[in-house]
């Protein structure tokens, strides 16, 4: 192997460097053709999504249950439709005061009766007082009122015409002469001041009677807020000589509390000075009718059709029309014929003849 390398090397370095420099020769080709070549351009980027030809509808959540009456949700397990609207007659002389369990109605019409003085007419629905009273006699306003909220009617007598009108008119009654184990007579006020009554008895034996334990009810409209210029922070409502009611607002509760006679009107059993998230004015036409009796001729109130009114809340007030067909509770609308809705919260209308004035601050 010696002799071999010694005798070929000189031809063995030629080759080897033959192949070396035909390796680099092609290395650098190699490299100048990849210098040649422009860049690639970057591949698009395509995504597994499909292509969406409309938008994805999303449903809109479920709206609360609410009582109609209030706007207010219900509790957990509550259903207004269960649950029917008791009318309830409450006296408002002087010897009537305090009452007890008006802080627990939706709604509360008071309307002028015989000699100035007024009368309550109470709905209650989302809430039941414990106790109530006291419960005086219907008033033929009330054959009208009734039926807006499909009631029953619970009260204690009346003249002979209205309790003709109150047949006439078709509305379930369960009052003191009829049902007397719904209602007692109490010892801390005297004769004819102290009947009170079981809210809850009148449901029961309305139900007794087939009366409807259950009622769909169109709703008050309601909204959580109001545009309006005008604010007034006291309404004075002059009934008459013997009565006159007074709300101031009071922004920290967002209602109006009320005074009746200079007084704060407040309830026997909690208290508390009577409030309420909307005072609504109605004028009605207001006239005599029948033979005088005790504090002169008994009043009849036109409650249904239409008529200028006044909606007080949040600390404004909006100008407009009540009407009602005698179906249905009121609508309310301003000036410029939109529908005017309540703040969700309790009620008290306040019904007067079309010449009486109020005064606000």
């Amino acid at each position: 192997m010696k002799e071999f390398w010694e005798n070929h090397k000189k031809t063995i370095l030629i080759v080897a460097g033959a192949v070396v420099a035909l390796l680099l020769v092609g290395v650098g080709v190699a490299l100048w053709q990849l210098g040649q070549q422009s860049p690639e351009e970057p591949q698009e980027v395509t995504s597994a999504w499909p292509v969406a030809e409309r938008e994805r509808a999303v449903p809109a959540p479920p709206e609360p249950v609410r009582w109609p009456l209030t706007g207010l949700e219900v509790e957990p397990g509550e259903s207004p439709a269960d649950v029917r609207i008791v009318s309830v007659k409450i006296e408002n002389s002087p010897a009537a005061r305090p009452q007890t369990g008006l802080d627990h109605a939706d709604i509360v019409y008071e309307s002028l009766t015989e000699g100035g003085i007024t009368r309550f007419n109470a709905l209650f629905h989302s809430r039941t007082p414990a106790d109530l009273g006291p419960v005086r006699s219907a008033r033929m306003s009330d054959t009208q009122l009734v039926p807006q909220y499909e009631a029953l009617f619970a009260h204690s007598g009346a003249n002979a015409g209205v309790l003709s009108a109150i047949r006439s008119a078709g509305i379930e009654i369960v009052d003191h002469s009829s049902a007397s184990a719904a209602y007692r007579r109490v010892s801390f006020k005297s004769a004819p001041h102290n009947l009170y009554l079981d809210l809850q008895r009148v449901r029961e034996i309305g139900v007794s009677r087939g009366y409807p334990a259950t009622q769909e009810l169109r709703p008050l409209g309601f909204s959580p807020s109001v545009e309006s210029d005008a604010a007034v922070s006291r309404i004075s409502v002059p009934f008459s000589n013997a009565n006159s009611s007074v709300w101031e607002y009071d922004a920290e509760i967002d209602a109006y509390r009320r005074s009746n006679n200079g007084q704060a009107h407040t309830d026997r059993e909690s208290g508390e000075q009577y409030t309420a998230r909307n005072v609504v004015v109605l004028w009605t036409r207001t006239s005599r009718t029948g033979p005088p009796g005790i504090g002169g001729a008994t009043l009849e109130i036109a409650m249904n059709g239409e008529g200028r009114a006044s909606i007080f809340r949040n600390g404004v007030r909006i100008d407009g029309q009540w009407e009602t067909d005698g179906s249905a509770p009121p609508v309310f609308k301003d000036d410029q014929g939109v529908i005017v809705r309540l703040a969700p919260g309790n009620t008290w209308f306040q019904v007067v003849p079309l010449d009486v004035n109020i005064s606000m601050q």
